[in-house]
């Protein structure tokens, strides 16, 4: 069973998080950002990680902070569950619709951190979170995980519904790239022989 833990503690945030890679999308989270919770807690489902997760952080600025701090956190777990990615299928992608949204996201756990974002957002808040803060929480992702991911909007005019569809494609595109292949599971995926 692949797992991590995190503790991360700076003057901004003091997050601690798990993660089964192998679960069964239990989730049990506390960011202190009340849209955060929604969306991390319908990516374990729809990626079946189970994910514990609390953050303490200065929301009292605003939400900057603890939403890019646990991007990094949670790219870190990933990482560090994946381990040598010894057998993993690598790459994951996937369509989504939500609603009057469609999103794709592909990923790739390739060794280099690389976010090509393509979301058009129309307002600039979702209750009380900045939408623009789903990018600084996919580059904290991204740049700890060391993975490629693209993001593009298809269609969509709901911001709710935009970024909703985001997390549960990215959910499922990544379920995709850590799994196990049955045919090669002691085989690195790569022709170099390591994805570092």
């Amino acid at each position: 069973m692949r797992t991590a833990d995190i503790n991360r503690t700076t003057k901004e945030t003091a997050i601690n998080l798990s993660l089964t890679l192998e679960g069964t999308g239990k989730a049990d989270i506390c960011t202190g950002v009340g849209f955060l919770d929604h969306m991390l807690t319908l990516f374990a489902h729809h990626g079946r990680f189970d994910l514990a997760l609390t953050c303490k952080g200065d929301t009292f600025v605003d939400d900057h902070h603890t939403t890019e701090d646990i991007g990094i956190a949670l790219g870190q777990a990933f990482a560090t569950a994946l381990g040598t990615k010894e057998g993993i299928t690598r790459y994951g992608s996937t369509i989504l619709p939500m609603d009057e949204a469609l999103i794709l996201t592909a990923v790739d756990l390739s060794g280099r951190a690389h976010l090509s974002y393509g979301l058009d957002i129309p307002t600039q808040k979702v209750g009380t979170f900045d939408t623009e803060l789903v990018k600084e929480f996919f580059l904290g992702f991204v740049r700890n995980c060391a993975c490629t991911l693209h993001i593009r909007q298809l269609d969509g005019e709901n911001s709710h519904h935009i970024i909703e569809g985001c997390f549960k494609s990215f959910a499922r595109s990544l379920k995709e790239a850590v799994k196990v292949d049955p045919d090669y599971p002691d085989e690195i995926p790569s022709t170099k022989g390591s994805l570092k």
